[in-house]
């Protein structure tokens, strides 16, 4: 160092700090973690979880499951699953995430035959994220739809067709003819009657529920929706603007990194999975980003409570307009109930058409369900680009805002065809598929490897070393849950799923062989990293066939607190991630042995 242009050893030891903070604009000079970067509050932490967690799903998804299975009874295993399979899982990926200060693939240093897993939670994140930021599309088009004296889906207009009616609509009636000198009373179509300026008797009319015109704009105009998947058509330009504006936010937003932001037992699993987001790698990517010492199990308790509140309170707010639709349009609430999508898009609008102002209230709804996707949105983008960053740390650190916006800009691209007029069967058949047994598959292993190989004890003291030593008696509902309860029950759910498939369609449209086939291969592409990350770790790996599993099933010589002074007499000897992050290939004598 030059003396002259330094007279401080200190000073320059300031300076260098500085200008590392400024190569790396989003680590802060007092984040404890130099490298990665550290959340700046504790506060912003737990909001991104909650913003993470609480997302589209809780207004669409937890009230349409609570009615298709038995209304208020449906929280009972509801609340079961959230404290045998969501709390569990959730308090194990934060405790995971914070321990290592790394991703959802780069975490599996903890065992290296396993790193398949993690990259299987980021492509189902990838896929998720393709078909989520449509649905955000779709909520900014209606919002600016809103703005307008008068809500455009209020009323039946130029785009409906003869079914639409909030009422029911008359098909047939009794007429009262004269047939040479003898009156006759027959059943005639309503357009025959209309036409022929006849009078239907009274309380002889024969009805059908009419179409509300905010189901046939959704269908009509914002959609464009085609007859089914084969059916492609053409790009809807203002929902792929829709689209575009909604990366641009999300490129906005994260650019500088995390500092700016039976069949009821199954669907209640898939409810508690799908709207805490276990098992989807964000949990332990937001969580790696926290101080070492953080209280990461009242962070678990916190976020699960608040999330399922929430979802509790959007169903109240939903079964009140359902029945309110049901009474108008003579339709019993099981035909007005619908599942995911119509739900935000038929449902809601239709009631906010009704109410005083409805357009205030409109955009107000719209804005809400923006927010909420948003924040979902954020974290799954920063699940990926935390990957690249603990995989290609130094292209990162260089190059972390053209990354962050050319992942945007692919994932918008891809998305193009669920905005196309068969889009909406793209996004269900995503969904369908990606966001259902891949997840599954990633939770189950995720725990035999960290609690059955790994050492469920082991974990245990390395979260001590975080939070604190505990009591027994408070590790025995938790040694309990993810030695045998958990593993167990998802295991059951997945083969009941299985056992329960069927072909998936949209309303009345059955998908094609294709489609299908498609959906299918969807999945498999996703989980069959597993196997080949496990050969690939397996064939690189020294000594015999036995001595390579062996070595593989132990953590690498790496694994451990990311800083040197949080490893303590137990990851004395861990070698420093820093320095040794392109060889975690673990051999016999390389890797560490259990304690």
């Amino acid at each position: 160092m030059d003396k002259l242009k330094c007279p401080s050893f200190f000073k320059c030891r300031e300076k260098e700090k500085v200008s590392a903070s400024s190569e790396n604009f989003h680590v802060g000079e007092n984040d404890e973690n130099q490298d990665r970067g550290n959340w700046s509050k504790k506060s912003d932490y737990l909001l991104s979880m909650i913003g993470y967690a609480v997302g589209l799903g809780n207004v669409w998804r937890f009230p349409y499951l609570t009615y298709s299975n038995g209304g208020g009874a449906f929280l009972i295993p509801y609340a079961i699953m959230l404290a045998l399979a969501g709390l569990p899982l959730f308090f194990l990926e934060c405790s995971l995430g914070q321990f290592a200060s790394l991703g959802p693939v780069s975490v599996w240093r903890i065992l290296p035959l396993f790193q398949g897993v993690g990259i299987t939670m980021v492509l189902i994140s990838i896929f998720v994220t393709i078909y989520y930021n449509v649905i955000i599309a779709y909520s900014l088009y209606y919002m600016f739809a809103s703005f307008q004296s008068e809500l455009p889906w209020k009323n039946c207009s130029s785009w409906s067709d003869k079914n639409c009616s909030r009422s029911p609509i008359v098909t047939h009636c009794n007429v009262s003819t004269v047939n040479k000198g003898i009156q006759e009373i027959i059943q005639m179509n309503k357009s025959w009657v209309d036409i022929n300026n006849f009078t239907c008797i009274n309380g002889s009319e024969i009805y059908q529920p009419g179409q509300l015109p905010s189901e046939q704009y959704w269908n009509k105009v914002a959609l464009q929706r085609s007859s089914g998947m084969n059916e492609t058509g053409v790009i809807v330009w203002y929902l792929a603007l829709c689209l575009l504006l909604a990366w641009l936010i999300v490129g906005a937003a994260l650019f500088k990194g995390i500092k700016s932001s039976g069949k009821v037992w199954k669907d209640a699993a898939t409810q508690i999975f799908y709207s805490l987001s276990v098992a989807w790698g964000g949990l332990v990517a937001l969580s790696s980003y926290n101080k070492f010492k953080n209280n990461c199990f009242s962070d678990a308790i916190v976020v699960c409570l608040t999330n399922c509140l929430t979802s509790v309170f959007a169903g109240f707010a939903i079964f009140s307009i359902l029945g309110h639709m049901a009474h108008i349009s003579g339709k019993e609430v099981s035909q007005v109930v619908k599942s995911g999508f119509d739900l935000a898009f038929i449902a809601y609008p239709e009631a906010l058409a009704q109410l005083p102002g409805g357009p205030f209230w409109s955009i107000l709804f719209f804005f809400m369900l923006l927010t909420l996707g948003l924040d979902s949105q954020f974290a799954s983008i920063e699940t990926i680009t935390t990957t690249i960053q603990d995989l290609f740390p130094k292209v990162m650190k260089k190059m972390r805002v053209p990354i962050t916006l050319g992942c945007c800009l692919v994932l918008f691209l891809l998305g193009l065809v669920c905005v196309t007029q068969a889009g909406i069967y793209w996004v269900h058949l995503i969904d369908h598929f990606c966001a259902g047994w891949g997840i599954l598959i990633a939770a189950i292993l995720e725990l035999v490897g960290i609690i059955w190989i790994y050492g469920g004890n082991r974990f245990i003291e390395d979260t001590e070393m975080m939070i604190g030593a505990k009591r027994w008696i408070f590790w025995l509902w938790w040694r309990a849950c993810w030695f045998v309860i958990t593993p167990i029950l998802l295991i059951a759910i997945f083969i009941w799923s299985l056992v329960q498939f069927h072909r998936p369609n949209y309303g009345a449209i059955p998908y094609p062989d294709w489609g299908v086939a498609l959906g299918w291969c969807m999945i498999v592409f996703c989980i069959i990293w597993i196997p080949i990350m496990a050969i690939i770790k397996i064939i690189q790996a020294k000594g015999n066939i036995f001595q390579r599993l062996i070595s593989c099933c132990r953590p690498a010589s790496n694994w451990g607190p990311y800083l040197e002074q949080h490893r303590g007499e137990r990851y004395k000897d861990m070698v420093d991630p820093k320095k040794e992050a392109d060889h975690e290939i673990p051999t016999v004598s390389g890797s560490r042995k259990p304690e």
